[in-house]
């Protein structure tokens, strides 16, 4: 016989959520839509040129403003010295406020074309893998239509729904354990968020665990098994082969000393859960026990046995 930590856990099917993504574990629902990259060159080259355009025109004006600044200042400086008149003096004023004017206004013009162009401009808010592109060149498109999806891969939570039966014993810190559909463990995580409001539509409370695995393991959206691990505690665990049954009664072999051998001692025992090949023993053995594993099939009550190795 051997001892070892019995873990009781409930089950459940979760999805792998980026960021706040909403998304259940009993039903498939569909991942929101994501950040949108850019779109494609052509579209930018085209809606660039009056910018461009604009740029250099604001160069002029400003190029303009720039000389009639220095000059209504050489202006200024020989009409207090008396070597020009007031009229060329206020002339030079003049060019002056009009540059100014000119030079603001193409400033004005190019920045609202530049915002009018940011309209066409799609950037993502993080680097990311493209995904599916349902959008083609020539295609009238809204700032409602998804033109593509960016994943990260990053920062990934489960998203687990655990039974309202299950409320009293959730709590922060729970040890859960994350596998794919083909039962391999993929991590062992804690719950670090615990709803206060049940899911109408599924009628569970939303806990969350962080996600750690490699993008090659787990992606966004994608469908795992979650295990939570409501308690552990120490219990004698032993082979399914080892038990035998009469009836509804349980059964194991231990072997005893009896007048210096060995004897098969049939002892009922009660069953708890199956822990892999084995099954946990709530009752009927104590510390110390020495369980009969193997050729049980041929042990009788009483008959002497001879403990391999001794």
């Amino acid at each position: 016989m051997r001892t070892t930590a019995l873990k009781r856990f409930f089950s459940f099917g979760c999805a792998v959520i980026f960021g706040l993504a909403v998304s259940g574990c009993q039903q498939n629902q569909a991942a929101p839509a994501a950040a949108m990259p850019a779109m494609p060159v052509k579209i930018l080259a085209v809606t660039m040129a009056p910018v461009q355009a604009q740029r250099a025109t604001e160069q002029q004006k400003k190029a303009v403003f720039d000389f009639n600044t220095i000059e209504v200042e050489r202006q200024r400086k020989l009409f207090d010295a008396g070597v020009t008149s007031r009229d060329t003096y206020d002339q030079a004023q003049q060019a002056y406020n009009n540059a100014k004017a000119d030079y603001e206004s193409a400033v004005a013009l190019r920045k609202t074309q530049e915002e009018q162009l940011a309209y066409y401009t799609i950037r993502a808010p993080f680097d990311g893998i493209v995904g599916d592109i349902p959008v083609h060149v020539g295609d009238y498109v809204s700032s409602s239509t998804v033109l593509t999806t960016v994943d990260e891969n990053a920062d990934l939570e489960a998203y687990i729904y655990v039974p309202t039966e299950r409320s009293s014993q959730a709590r922060m810190g729970l040890e859960v354990e994350l596998s794919d559909t083909g039962g391999t463990l993929l991590e062992k995580t804690r719950v670090n968020f615990l709803s206060p409001q049940v899911d109408p539509t599924l009628q569970g409370i939303l806990v969350k665990a962080p996600v750690h695995a490699t993008p090659e393991m787990v992606r966004n959206a994608q469908l795992i098994t979650a295990r939570i691990l409501w308690s552990t505690k120490p219990m004698a665990v032993v082979p399914v082969l080892a038990v035998t049954r009469q009836g509804t009664q349980s059964f194991v072999f231990v072997a005893q000393q009896k007048d210096g051998h060995f004897v098969a001692s049939e002892t009922p025992v009660t069953l708890g859960e199956t822990v892999g090949n084995n099954y946990s023993i709530t009752s009927g053995l104590n510390a110390g026990d020495r369980v009969i594993v193997s050729s049980t099939q041929f042990l009788v009550n009483g008959m002497p046995v001879v403990p391999l190795g001794a």
